[in-house]
């Protein structure tokens, strides 16, 4: 039996962490990946880089990414013991964005309360990803033993309800 979760419950979850594997294409069709810092804002990703960043230089000339968030899983009293973490990934599409271009309250969140200066306006980027399709899930909305038989902590929802 999959794991009995719900769209709004991914993106509870992914809305409680910051950090993800970005994967993307390069133009000569390789894969690459970044671990990445994000927020999430309206259903979107949001993720702030350098603008000179080879993510943003193939992401410009290929727009299809995924994302995968992992989320730690621990034994309380016990954290010695070597659990899994329970996963989230989709597909999407970025695009590459000006800071100026971005909601101001997005940004604020981006940023964590540095002051935004010129000079990170000129030089930084926002990758907006839109999820598309499904979540696909490991190990979310189940206990820590349900999570040792792979049918019941599989699941996959739409992104969108």
């Amino acid at each position: 039996m999959p794991a009995p979760v719900t769209t709004d419950s991914v993106w509870e979850t992914l809305e409680k962490h910051v950090f993800a594997v970005l994967a993307y294409v390069t133009p000569a069709g390789e894969a690459r990946s970044a671990g990445i810092v994000y927020i999430v804002a309206d259903r979107n990703f949001y993720i702030s880089t350098g603008t000179d960043t080879w993510k943003v230089r193939h992401i410009r000339q290929n727009a299809n990414v995924s994302l995968t968030v992992t989320i730690p899983k621990r034994l309380p009293f016990l954290p010695f013991i070597k659990i899994p973490a329970a996963v989230a990934t989709c597909q999407g599409s970025a695009e590459i964005l000006g800071v100026d271009e971005v909601d101001a309250a997005i940004v604020a969140r981006l940023y964590r309360g540095m002051e935004v200066t010129e000079e990170i306006r000129r030089n930084t980027s926002v990758i907006k990803v839109a999820p598309r399709d499904d979540f696909v899930t490991y190990g979310i909305g189940v206990s820590l033993a349900r999570m040792r038989n792979p049918e019941d902590a599989r699941g996959r929802v739409p992104v969108a309800s």
